[in-house]
C-alpha cells in the first residue's frame, strides 16, 4: 500500500509517518522508484505500536527504545523483562539513597543483585518523593501493596505468550508500557467502589 493507503488504514496523518521515518521508528518501505515507497502489515503494525506508546504518555526517545527492543530481542527472559522496562523508566541520579527501596525488596523476597538498577532507583525515587511531602505510607497499606504487586506480576509471567519470541517481546514491552496506566485507573475506581461500600455510596 502507498503512504496515503497506510495513513488511512491507521488514522495516522501522512506527515507523521514521514516523521516517524526520519526518526527511524517506523522501517522504511520497499522503493518501487526513488519518490515512492510500498508499506506493508508490519508498518501497520508498527504504527500501532508508535501510537500506542506515544498515547500512554511515551516519549521519542522512549518509544525508540522500545522499537530497538522489538527489533533485537533478548533472547533470556530476564533480560528482555529488563530491556523492557528499561525503555519506559526514566534514569535517575547514580548518588540516589537506595536504602528504603532495597528493604521494600528484600521483603518481596528479592535483593539488589536480582534486579535491575534503574528499576531499584525508580523505588527510591517514588519513596524519596513521598517523604519530602511528608507522607507515610501506612504499614498495612504497604503490606498490601507488596503483597498484591508480588502476585500480580506472577499472573503477567504466567500470561507470557510461548508461541514466538516475537509475540512474547510485544507482550512484556506493550504491557510494561501500556498496562501502568490501566493499573492506576483501576485502583481509583476500586478506591470509589470500597469507599461505596464503607460509607453508602456517593452523596447526591
Amino acid at each position: 500500500m502507498r503512504i496515503s493507503e497506510l495513513a488511512e488504514r491507521t488514522g495516522v496523518p501522512v506527515a507523521t509517518i514521514k516523521f516517524y521515518l526520519r526518526e527511524k521508528v517506523l522501517p522504511e518501505g520497499e522503493r518501487s522508484s526513488p519518490t515512492q515507497a510500498s508499506y506493508g502489515e508490519a508498518h501497520v503494525q508498527r504504527l500501532g505500536v508508535i501510537r500506542a506508546l506515544v498515547d500512554a504518555g511515551v516519549g521519542l526517545s522512549g518509544v525508540r527504545k522500545v522499537v530497538a527492543v522489538l527489533e533485537e530481542p533478548p533472547e533470556n527472559p530476564y533480560d528482555l523483562l529488563g530491556a523492557a522496562n528499561a525503555a519506559v523508566t526514566p534514569t535517575f541520579p547514580a548518588d540516589i539513597d537506595l536504602t528504603q527501596a532495597l528493604a521494600l525488596l528484600e521483603r518481596m523476597g528479592g535483593s539488589a543483585e536480582k534486579c535491575f538498577p534503574d528499576q531499584v532507583a525508580a523505588v527510591a525515587h517514588a519513596l524519596t518523593t513521598l517523604d519530602r511531602a511528608g507522607f507515610t505510607v501506612p504499614p498495612p497499606v504497604m503490606d498490601a501493596y507488596l503483597e498484591h504487586l508480588s502476585a500480580l506480576a506472577e499472573a503477567e509471567l504466567e500470561a507470557t505468550p510461548d508461541t514466538s519470541l516475537e509475540d512474547a517481546v510485544r507482550y512484556v514491552v506493550l504491557g510494561t508500557a501500556l498496562v501502568e496506566p490501566l493499573i492506576l485507573a483501576l485502583r481509583r475506581v476500586a478506591e470509589q467502589v470500597a469507599a461505596s461500600r464503607r460509607f453508602g455510596g456517593p452523596v447526591g
